[in-house]
């Protein structure tokens, strides 16, 4: 039984893993992608309002594992100079 939870555990972290390598940028969960919230004005028609503050208004944010392996690299590089 541990040894099946261990196997699925590193499944799910070494395919997580290689997500983030070959996809590091996901689509930001507060925009959901757009950007900015979009906004409809008093005649029905869509207008774009403030851009996201999350993702700034680009729609794709970094993932978490990512963001940690470059975090790890950079402090293995500047302990390694």
């Amino acid at each position: 039984m541990l040894t099946a939870s261990a196997l699925l555990l590193l499944a799910t972290l070494g395919g997580y893993a290689l997500l983030c390598a070959a996809s590091p940028f996901g689509t930001c969960r507060k925009c959901k992608g757009l950007g900015g919230k979009v906004d409809v004005d008093r005649k029905g028609r869509p207008k774009r309002a403030k851009p996201c503050r999350r993702c700034k208004g680009q729609g794709k944010r970094l993932r978490v594992g990512r963001r940690l392996h470059n975090h790890s690299r950079d402090i293995h590089r500047a302990g390694t100079r």
